[in-house]
This record gives structure tokens, C-alpha cells and sequence, in this order.
């Protein structure tokens, strides 16, 4: 069967199995299983794009909330958005995004009203260099991650009360996103480079970032995964980097994307357009997705209480697709006339009702971030 048209079920290691984790389950079934993708999902068709040049299914509207540049309640809005998440903040909500470029990248964040009206902006990082994924904490923090070399994790507050923290015991790296497994008390890492890794952080205190254990994901004896701590995770500009340090080390290219939900982390790599599946209660990494169509340069990845995952595209189509637990793989979103642009930030408001997200260049395509646009898109998801 031809990669490009089926979604497979294959173990890393000793040979195919189904894929681990709840939203797998009904979808892989026996070792080996073979699951036919689809373009049309759970919303059906996509209509042709808007007014904002956005293609969305019946009942779904788009509106653009901030553009680079341009100025939002008492900001001007960042270049090049990049990851982003959504956190309550009484009868209203808080988006937090990224800034991806140099020297000044960051992140900046919108409160809206209850009535989806916006009632402020405002930067919670400054002085950072190419601030690109992340992850929300479940203590309601933003864990913003720059991708450069010896990279830090920053811990930022998207309430603007308090000032952002580095927290070195991450690891220095080209960091991507962050996911938290607040059932393991741990916060999973990926990396962007073609020979990347992916890290488990367990902090000395769950809630308290400051210090703790990175370990990284090896081959294990038996033709599994398991974990061993990098023994030193704050190497010198010189020094050997945490994906070289361990022999054993499992590598993967391009880490991207991170979500954490019921026993399971999924991650996405974008050099060879894979989702994986680790399931952390078995200690068992698989391949979720693993074709070329309709999903194609995976990239920001999240996820829905109802066991849907939304996978934007670099590149591709500029689509966002939705995975259903039931195999079911569709584009949901698709943006016209970004052709030289990246989908990035996907995160859904408390409620669940809608979606925001960036065309990191926009229209322009420019490479400095300065035509980016955030959108939210808003109707019936599945909740």
C-alpha cells in the first residue's frame, strides 16, 4: 500500500502493532491494521474561502483578530506569530503568542471579553530570540521555547502579572514545543534538527520548573523505548549538545508539534511528515500518521476534550486537519493565497467554540514575519 494514501499503525522497534492510546483504539484495531484516509471529515466539505480567505465548512465563521504590526488594544501586534494557547480569565479568555524572530521575538497576548470583543493586548516576554512553539502548563503558565541553538525554556505569565523565568534545567537546545503530563508529573520536549530528540523533564516539585531531570528517549535492549537522564543538560557553547550526549538516544526529524492527553503524547516530525503516538503508560512509541495526503507538513498540533487532534501545515496546503478518533483524517481549515506561509498556534478557548491561529508570513510571504495575520475561527466543534 502506497504511503501517501493510507494512515499505518507501526511500532518503533520490534514490529507493527496498533496504535497506543485512547484515540487510537477504535481506529487501528489488530497488529499491523492499515487505515484508508479521507478528505472529507466529521464537518464535511469546505466551502470556498471568505472574505478573510478562509475555506471552512457549513457553520463556521472567520475573523482576523490582530495583524503584525498593526495595532492591537495598546500593542502593535508581533511579527511572525507563532505557537499560542488559550487560558480563562474570569467571563473572558487569554490568547498568548510567540514571536519567531530574532533578538526581540517574545510573546504578546489578548484578553477578550465574554462576548469575544477584545479588551486588551499586551507583552508577557521580551528580549528573546526566535520564540517559536510552547505548551500551557495546568498551572496556567506559558512555556515559550526558542529555537535557536543552546535555546532556552521561558516561563511567562499570560495574565501579565509576573515577570518570565528561564528555566536552564530544561535543557539548552533547539527547543520546539512543550507538553505537560501532569498524571506523571513530567513535561515532554521536542527539538528542531533533522537528527533531533525527544526529552521527558521531571521537576523536583510539580508546579516548580526550576530544577529537575531531563532525561532523553533511548532503544532499549528488547527492541523498545525507554528513558535515560542527558548528563548535562547546560552544555557550554563548545560542549557536546544533549542530543549527542547518550548513545542510545531514539532521533527523529524535526521535531515540531506537542500534545498531551489521556496517557498518550503526540508529537509530529516535519522531515518525514509523521505523527507519533508515545503512550506513557505503557512506555510504548508508535506512528500515528504516516502518509503525504491530506495532511502534509506537520508542524503545531492540539487537541480537543472529545479526542480530536487539529495538526497545522507548514507549508502543504495551508490547511489544518482534524484526527478523529475514528481514523478519520480532513482538512478543516484552509487558508488562500498564503502559499509561502506556515499555519502555527492552534489553540481553542475554554468553551472549546473556537479555534485561533496564525498565518505566520501571511499573504506577503514576507520572511521577516511583518505580514502575519491571527485569525479565529468560530462554530460547531466537537467538544
Amino acid at each position: 500500500m502506497e504511503r501517501r494514501t493510507f494512515l499505518r499503525s507501526a511500532s518503533v522497534g520490534a514490529g507493527a502493532v496498533a496504535l497506543s492510546g485512547t484515540l487510537w483504539q477504535g481506529a487501528a484495531g489488530a497488529a499491523g491494521t492499515t487505515v484508508a484516509a479521507t478528505v472529507t471529515g466529521p464537518y464535511g466539505p469546505l466551502r470556498a474561502p471568505d472574505a478573510n480567505g478562509v475555506a471552512l465548512p457549513e457553520g463556521f465563521r472567520s475573523r482576523v483578530v490582530a495583524r503584525s504590526s498593526l495595532p492591537v488594544g495598546d500593542i502593535r501586534w508581533h511579527p511572525a506569530p507563532d505557537g499560542g494557547a488559550c487560558y480563562p480569565d474570569g467571563d473572558g479568555w487569554i490568547y498568548v503568542s510567540n514571536s519567531e524572530v530574532p533578538l526581540v521575538g517574545g510573546a504578546s497576548a489578548i484578553r477578550f471579553r465574554a462576548d469575544g470583543s477584545i479588551d486588551r493586548a499586551y507583552r508577557v516576554l521580551e528580549g528573546t530570540n526566535l520564540n517559536c512553539a510552547g505548551g500551557a502548563t495546568p498551572w496556567r503558565t506559558w512555556l515559550s521555547c526558542e529555537e535557536i541553538f543552546r535555546g532556552r525554556v521561558f516561563e511567562t505569565d499570560p495574565y501579565g502579572r509576573r515577570e518570565a523565568v528561564a528555566h536552564h534545567a530544561m535543557g539548552r537546545f533547539k527547543h520546539e514545543a512543550a507538553a505537560c503530563d501532569p498524571d506523571r508529573r513530567v513535561v515532554y520536549l521536542t527539538e528542531d534538527e533533522s537528527d533531533g530528540c525527544f526529552y521527558r523533564y521531571t521537576p523536583e516539585v510539580w508546579g516548580d520548573l526550576s530544577d529537575g531531570r531531563l532525561e532523553v528517549l533511548c532503544e532499549s535492549a528488547g527492541g523498545g523505548v525507554e528513558w535515560r537522564e542527558v548528563p548535562d543538560p547546560t552544555p557550554s557553547v563548545f560542549g557536546r549538545q544533549t542530543r549527542h550526549q547518550v548513545g542510545a538516544a531514539r532521533h527523529f526529524d524535526g521535531g515540531e508539534g506537542c500534545h498531551y492527553a489521556d496517557g498518550t503524547c503526540w508529537f509530529t516530525t516535519k522531515g518525514d511528515n509523521r505523527v507519533w503516538a508515545y503512550d506513557a503508560e505503557r512506555g510504548e512509541l508508535s506512528v500515528a500518521y504516516d502518509a503525504d495526503s491530506p495532511l502534509d507538513g506537520v508542524d503545531n498540533i492540539t487537541g480537543t476534550s472529545a479526542g480530536d487532534l487539529y495538526v497545522a501545515e507548514d507549508g502543504g496546503n495551508m490547511e489544518i486537519n482534524v484526527i478523529t478518533p475514528d481514523g478519520v483524517v480532513a482538512p478543516v481549515i484552509r487558508l488562500d493565497g498564503h502559499d509561502d506561509s506556515e499555519i502555527t498556534g492552534p489553540a481553542f478557548s475554554p468553551d472549546g467554540s473556537r479555534l485561533y491561529f496564525s498565518s505566520q508570513r501571511g499573504t506577503l510571504g514576507d520572511p521577516a514575519g511583518l505580514g502575519g495575520v491571527t485569525f479565529e475561527v468560530s462554530g460547531p466543534f466537537r467538544r
